[in-house]
This record gives structure tokens, C-alpha cells and sequence, in this order.
């Protein structure tokens, strides 16, 4: 696991022994999001044609990148007050795996001390997409 930090973004990421076609199968896979996104969701599901995921802060609106073959795993989070947060997360090609990436911006509301507690948060939750992709067998929802 690592995390390379530039100006108001950080950059975590995994190694996760999976091919990106098995890793992005069971990732953009919204009702996934519980298992391995802690920080994110506690429950995800269908409202019409959003998706919603209960969260410590209320109900969010989750809008995911549409299918696609390249890893593109990025989402767009609007909390109730109207705020939207993009969260780019990609899946890179790495030897016989894959590199499970996620980019994490700082919000100007935000302190150092919380952002580095957030990176801290996003890095257990790509270890626990890592566990389980690599267990033998992940199942979708």
C-alpha cells in the first residue's frame, strides 16, 4: 500500500493480485460498496435512477462512470446539502494484478489532521477491496 501526496491531493493506492477485469466486476458493482467501502456506505440501493447509500452523515446520491473496459472507477458523491465530492478511483494494469488507485482531494474546509484521518479511512477500505478480491473466491451481491 502507498500514498503519494501533491498539492491539496493525495494519491493511495494497492497492489491487489487480481486482473482488472476481476477486480473492476466485483467494484462497479454499486450494492459492493458496503463490504469494502466503509467510508462510504453502510447500505447501498436502487432509488429510481440513482443510486443512495446511507451514510453517517444522511442519504447520499451516488453517480457512478458509466461501464467501461479501461478500469474507470469514478464517482461523483452529493451529500444533502447539495454538495458534490468526485472521487476519482481507477483500476491500472500491474504485472499478473492489478493497482487499485484512488485520488483523494482536500476540501478547503478541511484540516490537515482530518485529511490525513480520511486518507488513513480510504486506505482500509482499498486493503478491504484487496482482501477480498484476493480471497478465492469474491462474490458480486
Amino acid at each position: 500500500m502507498s500514498a503519494a501526496t501533491h498539492q491539496g491531493a493525495v494519491r493511495l493506492s494497492v497492489s491487489i493480485e487480481r486482473s482488472v477485469s476481476e477486480a473492476y466486476a466485483f467494484l462497479s458493482c454499486p450494492e459492493n460498496l458496503p463490504r469494502w467501502a466503509s467510508g462510504l456506505a453502510r447500505a447501498v440501493h436502487k432509488a429510481g435512477d440513482e443510486w443512495v447509500a446511507d451514510t453517517p452523515e444522511g442519504p447520499v446520491t451516488l453517480r457512478f462512470a458509466e461501464p467501461n473496459a479501461r478500469g474507470v472507477l469514478d464517482h461523483a458523491v452529493t451529500f444533502p446539502h447539495g454538495k458534490t465530492v468526485y472521487v476519482p478511483l481507477r483500476l491500472v494494469p500491474k504485472d499478473e494484478g492489478c493497482e487499485l488507485v484512488l485520488t483523494l482531494f482536500r476540501r478547503p474546509e478541511v484540516s490537515e489532521r482530518q485529511f490525513a484521518a480520511d486518507a488513513e479511512w480510504v486506505m482500509r477500505d482499498l486493503g478491504a477491496a484487496k482482501r477480498i478480491l484476493e480471497s478465492r473466491a469474491p462474490r458480486k451481491a
